[in-house]
């Protein structure tokens, strides 16, 4: 068993800029699940630091992943996993894998992680623990 542990920094600006400039940014990093959870009834500005917030996440998470997912020979892309939030456990954070070849090989590797996500009107930080049962 390993522990792995990743995580990440972004400028909410610097997303909300992305997501303002380009038409196309939100689509290739988020997923429609992802979309529609931060969409649903949030003031403008906390979107936005919602967004930044799965950004450092995906980031956070494939960082703690990096070792396996180099050994693999693995380049998953933001859209392999979406980040979502566990209504039953006070909206705690989690990842779906979204992607055959990433779900494989968290089944193979029986990999589980724990993620935390926090944010404020300027920054959003994610860290990602990942649990590798099998080597």
């Amino acid at each position: 068993m390993s522990f792995f542990c990743g995580t990440d920094i972004v400028e909410v600006d610097r997303i909300k800029k992305a997501i303002s400039e380009n038409a196309r940014f939100k689509d290739e990093i988020f997923t429609k699940a992802e979309i529609d959870d931060i969409e649903k009834g949030e003031n403008e500005e906390y979107k936005f630091q919602r967004y930044a917030g799965r950004f450092a996440s995906k980031e956070a998470l494939y960082k703690a992943l990096s070792k396996i997912l180099i050994s693999e020979k693995l380049s998953p892309n933001f859209l392999d996993v979406e980040i979502i939030n566990d209504d039953n456990l006070r909206r705690r954070p989690y990842v779906r894998i979204t992607e055959e070849k990433l779900d494989n090989l968290f089944r193979k590797y029986q990999i589980k992680v724990d993620l935390s996500i926090s944010h404020i009107k300027e920054n959003a930080i994610a860290v990602a623990i990942v649990n590798i049962e099998k080597e």
